[in-house]
């Protein structure tokens, strides 16, 4: 498994990124709906079509981070926010919640649930499609960020 990192630049604005695109969603079932069909939608955009690898793993990236915010970083009328970037080589995704008390486990600490078990198994996946990803503690406010970067050809 990958190691949490943060990559140099933090939560900064990328100035490689060729694209970039930010929203602030309700922490809701349908907002999280929203925020995966949104990003699935920009990377088309950008030149990663629907049916692409990229577009299909972020998407997927996405969902997993976005239903971790609705489902553990929910905070009552608190919003999360999504920022996606593109750079030539580089997707990357940031999704960020104002509870600071759920934290998720480090890479090297996640482990696989019992198999009834019909959760917990969102963050192996991003483990296992990101180039990398991690958790860094917002500075502005309470909260947290979790991000993952994919390398696209």
């Amino acid at each position: 498994m990958k190691p949490a990192t943060t990559p140099p630049g933090g939560l900064v604005h990328d100035p490689a990124a060729t694209h970039e695109f930010t929203m602030q969603f309700t922490s809701t079932p349908r907002g999280a709906r929203l925020a995966r069909r949104l990003v699935s939608h920009r990377l088309h955009e950008w030149g990663h079509p629907y049916d692409s690898t990229a577009n299909e793993t972020i998407t997927l990236i996405a969902a997993e981070l976005v239903a971790n915010a609705v489902r553990h970083g929910h905070v009552p009328g608190r919003d999360f926010h999504l920022r996606l970037a593109a750079s030539p080589a580089v997707l990357r995704i940031d999704v960020t919640d104002t509870r600071t008390d759920k934290r998720p486990c480090r890479a090297q600490d996640l482990q696989l649930p019992p198999s009834e078990q019909e959760s917990g198994r969102g963050l192996l996946l991003v483990d296992a499609l990101a180039a990398d990803w991690g958790i860094t503690p917002r500075t502005t406010a309470p909260g947290k960020t979790v991000w993952a970067v994919l390398d696209v050809p």
